[in-house]
């Protein structure tokens, strides 16, 4: 797999569990919004990578990432004591399921994700296409403690100081944020799953258009849900209605 070094240029640990970063950006990179790269470290003398989502929009001059820390895990044991200065391996090809030539045109566009699952929401939501295609754009991000909810400040302001798209995410950007256990929580704090089932959360196929990131329980039950109310699983070659990234899910 082809790689090369690039330098850590900042971090920032969300808590115990969850941290995000940002690295150096190779000139020739390039990426659609929605996209994940490989990404890691030389691990006793042999490369150790895994697919990360690129939270950043494609116009920006750095690379971010988020990441879940395992204390034990075989690359973010290592992975989340990375600080500036610090080089980490970039896989040289970006690719995914999860950009917007995927989905037939629609009105609205709802990013459901659980987890580290929000990270290629951040890039998309910062892609002024997006704003161009759909009329309104709904974020929906599901995490078990309050402190999980990463870029939450950003998401509660709409991206309102972004210098390409904060103007249109004010009036058309929706974050819609659930927090499953937390008993002091004041919000919606059930799945996304039964929200859909009890139309809660309402899904039209012939108006919406969906993007599914985080676990792999959660994908594929609500994907199993999509299907029952008539959406269909879209990739680049044949658009529909509904994308899940299949890197993630095996």
């Amino acid at each position: 797999m082809a790689f090369t070094n690039v330098e850590v240029l900042t971090t920032r640990q969300w808590n115990t569990g969850l941290f995000s970063f940002t690295v150096a950006r190779p000139p020739s990179f390039r990426f659609v919004s929605g996209q994940f790269v490989m990404l890691g470290l030389m691990i006793n003398g042999k490369p150790l990578l895994r697919a990360y989502s690129i939270v950043s929009p494609v116009w920006d001059e750095t690379l971010e990432f988020l990441s879940i820390i395992v204390p034990d895990g075989p690359l973010t044991s290592h992975l989340y004591k990375i600080k500036p200065g610090d080089e980490i391996l970039l896989g040289a090809k970006p690719t995914g399921t999860l950009t917007l030539d995927a989905l037939l045109p629609g009105k609205r566009l709802h990013l459901i994700g659980t987890g580290t699952g929000l990270a290629p929401w951040m890039s998309i939501i910062r892609d002024p296409e997006v704003y161009e295609r759909f009329e309104q754009i709904t974020v929906q991000h599901t995490v078990r403690e309050i402190q999980d909810l990463a870029y939450r400040r950003e998401l509660e302001g709409r991206m309102e100081h972004d210098p390409l798209v904060g103007e249109e995410a004010v009036t058309r950007l929706i974050y819609d944020s659930a927090v499953t256990k937390c008993p002091t929580w004041t919000g919606e704090s059930r799945r996304i799953t039964t929200r859909i089932e009890t139309g809660d959360y309402p899904l039209n196929p012939e108006t919406d258009r969906v993007m599914l990131c985080g676990s792999m329980a959660m994908i594929k039950e609500t994907g199993a849900l999509l299907e029952s109310m008539g959406f269909i699983e879209g990739a680049h070659s044949h658009p529909g209605t509904y994308v899940l990234e299949r890197a993630f899910v095996g």
